[in-house]
């Protein structure tokens, strides 16, 4: 499909939609994930003429994620999508984090409510941006070490994957096919608007954040010695709180490595236990079990994920 024809089809979703409320159902308690204003039920079925998407809330819908580039050693494990939007209209972002070291041990995430008009207007400029199109790949010449910007839309009956790498840090039109750089161009302006989804929107159409309430954690652990990396920093280390030590939790994720690293999902009780211990827990707190000291690292999983990835 063309650039002409997409950019048609957002303009008639957009139509469509500006006709229907951007109101939200009547409020009640929170929902799974610790969802403000809604009871946790499907969203509503997307109207005739709107962009066919999922309702159910462990549904993506559409979600911006950038990784690569220059990174520490083990960032994969802990990273988290910047945006994850769900068919019951949850969208889970990264929060704001704090400029210290040693941080939380948990990351910051929070989670907000877009109206199903509002979500219509995000899938058309998705269109718009060439996301209900074939699946496409954009490189970029003269740039080193920067992340790449992969863009999954699951709309339309169809489930699309278009990723950009540099997006935003160089879009010379003198270095690139102008096709390419034009559909760069489009991608960096809808990530921009993804960015600030109250602002591009309205606060009548995008709830108020609140924090992700998760409920189920991926940890991955690992056997090691406290290590203070400068002066002035004092690593803590603190009783593993469950029943099952850490030698034997999960199952084996990187068994050749030295020492051997292991990942297992809690939830539940267990999860809530965990919670408590992790109360006063930051970056450089390190895990006392059956006698040997572990690191670990701590991964919120969002709603449509769930155990441990290949190792």
């Amino acid at each position: 499909m063309t650039h002409t024809a997409l950019a048609a089809l957002a303009a008639l979703a957009l139509t469509l939609v500006s006709c229907s409320s951007g109101s939200f159902p009547p409020a009640s308690s929170p929902g799974p994930g610790g969802s403000p204003g809604f009871d946790g039920s499907a969203a509503p079925t997307s109207s005739v003429g709107s962009i066919a998407h999922p309702t159910g809330a462990n549904e993506l819908v559409l979600r911006e994620d950038i990784d690569g580039g220059l990174v520490a050693p083990g960032w994969i494990l802990s990273h988290i999508p910047q945006v994850s939007i769900y068919g019951d209209g949850r969208v889970i972002t990264q929060g704001a984090q704090i400029a210290i070291y040693p941080g939380p041990a948990l990351p910051s995430l929070v989670v907000a409510r877009v109206s199903e008009a509002g979500l219509q207007r995000i899938l058309a400029a998705a269109a718009g941006a060439g996301l209900l199109g074939k699946d496409a790949s954009y490189p970029y010449p003269g740039i080193m070490d920067a992340g790449t910007t992969t863009f999954t839309m699951n709309a339309g009956g169809a489930t699309h994957t278009v990723s950009a790498y540099a997006l935003g840090l160089g879009e010379d039109p003198s270095v690139l096919p102008p096709a390419e750089a034009a559909a760069r161009a489009d991608l960096a302006a809808f990530s921009a608007k993804l960015g600030d989804l109250p602002g591009w929107l309205g606060s009548d159409v995008v709830s108020v954040e609140t924090p992700y309430d998760f409920d189920a954690i991926r940890i991955y652990a690992q056997e090691a010695q406290p290590v203070v990396p400068e002066p002035g920093l004092s690593p803590t280390v603190v009783d593993w709180p469950l029943a099952t030590p850490l030698a034997s939790f999960g199952t084996p994720f990187r068994p050749t490595m030295e020492p051997p690293m292991r990942c297992g999902v809690l939830t539940g009780d267990d999860l809530a236990t965990l919670r408590r211990a992790l109360e006063g827990a930051n970056q450089l707190t390190y895990w006392r079990s059956a006698g040997a000291t572990y690191a670990l690292t701590l991964r919120p999983l969002l709603p449509d994920e769930s155990g441990c990835p290949a190792g």
